[in-house]
C-alpha cells in the first residue's frame, strides 16, 4: 500500500462510527451529584484515608486546564485553594454509564452499541434514518445535548469512516475542538494525523512501542505510513501490519461482531489496606485463592499452574515465582497449597507486604478434564462438590453471604474487598 492507495476509498470500509468518552467521568459525576460545575470546581477522585501515596483516579475539567495530570499521587498535587477530595464511589459510576447508554439508545439499537469502558463507547450510525440528509455532525451534537440535558455530562465525540479512525480524530481533535465534536475521512489522514507526534498520542501506540519505533527513526505517523508492512512486521510482529494500516486510517473491526476472547490466564491482585507481616500474610492470599477458584469455576476452566508476586511494604522489592501443577486443577486445596510454599520459599519473612498478585496460568477447558489416577477421587469429588455448592449460593446470593473461618479473623481483608468495586468503595 501506498500513499496513492487513499484514493481508492471505495475498497475500504466507509461507515460512520462515533468514538464518544465521557469528560471526566468519575470526576465530573463527583460535581454534579454535588450540584458544582466540573469546569469551575477543583476537585479531586481519591481515597485520602489511604494516605498520601494514593493514587488520584480523575481530576475534574477545571484542574486539567491548571495543567494537573490525571494520573498522579495525592502527596504530588500542589497547593490548591478549596480542593475538594471526593471518595471513589465504583456503584454509583456504573449506575451513571448504564444511564448513558440508554441515552445511546434512544438513536440507535443495542446491537449498534459497543461498551469499550465504563466511560467510552463506540457507536454505528451507518444505519440511522435521514443520516445522509441529517449530517453525522448533527446526530452527534444530539447524542451530545441529549446526555447533557439529563445527566448534566459533558462528551467528547469523534467521528469517522472506521472504529480506529473515529477514536483516534475523538483522542487528537475532539479534545480540542470548542464543541468537543470532529469528523475525520480518509483523505484527512495526511493533514490530521500523519503530523501527529510523539507516536503514543495514536490510539495502539504505547510509551514502549514508541521507543521500539523510535529506535528504527520512526517518530511521526507519517513515518511508519513511508515504510512497508512488509518491513513493520518483520520487525513488530501482527502489530506492525496493524499499526501500519492505522497510520491509513484503516481498520477492519466491526462493532457488531462483539466476542469475549478466552483468556490465557486469570488474575487477582489487591494493594493491602496495610502492611503485613509474614505470620499474617496467608490470610489475604488464601481468601484471594479462594475468589479465583471460583472465577475458574465459573469460566469452566483449570488452571495448568499458579504465580505468586508479592511487592514488600518498601515498594521497591518484592518476589515472584510460578508452580506448574501435574495435571490442570481448579482444586482450592491444590492452588493454597503451591502459593503457600512459594511464599515460604521466597519470602524474606523479616519485610512487611504491601501487594499481592496471583495468576492462573496455562488455563484449559474442564471439559477435557482427565482424572489423576494416582490421587483419592473419591476425597476429590468430594471436595469438588462442596466448592460447587459454595459457588452456586456465591453466585445466586452474593459473595458475602457464605465465607470461611478464615474471614472472621482480625487480619482477614474479605469484608473491606466485598464492600468494594475495583478497589475502592462501592
Amino acid at each position: 500500500m501506498n500513499q496513492n492507495s487513499l484514493n481508492n476509498f471505495k475498497d475500504l470500509p466507509q461507515k460512520t462510527i462515533l468514538s464518544i468518552d465521557l469528560k471526566s467521568f468519575y470526576a465530573s459525576v463527583e460535581c454534579i451529584d454535588r450540584g458544582l460545575d466540573p469546569f469551575y470546581t477543583p476537585l479531586v477522585v481519591a481515597d485520602k484515608s489511604r494516605g498520601d501515596g494514593t493514587i488520584i483516579l480523575a481530576v475534574s475539567p477545571y484542574l486539567k486546564t491548571l495543567n494537573i495530570p490525571s494520573r498522579l499521587r495525592v502527596f504530588e498535587l500542589p497547593k490548591i485553594d478549596n480542593l475538594i477530595f471526593a471518595t471513589p464511589r465504583m456503584q454509583r459510576y456504573l449506575e451513571v454509564s448504564a444511564e448513558v447508554v440508554k441515552i445511546f439508545m434512544e438513536f440507535v439499537s443495542f446491537e449498534d452499541i459497543y461498551v469499550y469502558s465504563i466511560d467510552e463507547s463506540f457507536i454505528d450510525i451507518t444505519n440511522y434514518p435521514n443520516l445522509k440528509n441529517i449530517g453525522a455532525y448533527n446526530i452527534a451534537k444530539k447524542i451530545f445535548l441529549r446526555i447533557k440535558e439529563k445527566l448534566k455530562l459533558t462528551v467528547t465525540i469523534g467521528i469517522g469512516e472506521n472504529i480506529f479512525m473515529a477514536k483516534a480524530c475523538m483522542d487528537i481533535e475532539s479534545k480540542h475542538s470548542k464543541d468537543f465534536i470532529a469528523e475525520w475521512k480518509y483523505e484527512d489522514i495526511p493533514y490530521k494525523l500523519w503530523p501527529v507526534y510523539p507516536l503514543s498520542k495514536m490510539w495502539g501506540i504505547g510509551k514502549r512501542l514508541e521507543k521500539k519505533l523510535n529506535d528504527i527513526g520512526i517518530y511521526k505517523v507519517g513515518d511508519i505510513a513511508t515504510c512497508t508492512p512488509e518491513y513493520l512486521k518483520s520487525k513488530f510482529g501482527i502489530i506492525g501490519e496493524e499499526i501500519y494500516n492505522h497510520s491509513f486510517g484503516i481498520d477492519f473491526a466491526d462493532i457488531h461482531e462483539k466476542y469475549t476472547p478466552k483468556s490465557h490466564s486469570l488474575s487477582v491482585g489487591q494493594v493491602l489496606f496495610e502492611d503485613y507481616e509474614f505470620k499474617n500474610i496467608l490470610f489475604p492470599i488464601y481468601e484471594m485463592a479462594e475468589e479465583l477458584t471460583i472465577r475458574l469455576m465459573n469460566e469452566n476452566v483449570l488452571a495448568g499452574g499458579i504465580s505468586l508476586t508479592c511487592i514488600y511494604a518498601s515498594r521497591s522489592e518484592g518476589f515472584s515465582e510460578t508452580i506448574i501443577f501435574g495435571a490442570p486443577t481448579d482444586d482450592e486445596k491444590e492452588i493454597k497449597n503451591a502459593l503457600k510454599s512459594i511464599l515460604i520459599k521466597k519470602a524474606n519473612k523479616s519485610f512487611k507486604i504491601r501487594t499481592i498478585n496471583i495468576n492462573a496460568i496455562k488455563l484449559t477447558s474442564n471439559e477435557y478434564y482427565q482424572p489423576d489416577l494416582f490421587s483419592n477421587q473419591i476425597d476429590d469429588e468430594k471436595r469438588k462438590n462442596l466448592a460447587q455448592i459454595i459457588f452456586k449460593i456465591k453466585k445466586t446470593y452474593g459473595e458475602e453471604k457464605i465465607t470461611k473461618l478464615i474471614s472472621a479473623y482480625e487480619k482477614s481483608n474479605f469484608e473491606k474487598r466485598h464492600n468494594e468495586i475495583g478497589g475502592h468503595k462501592k
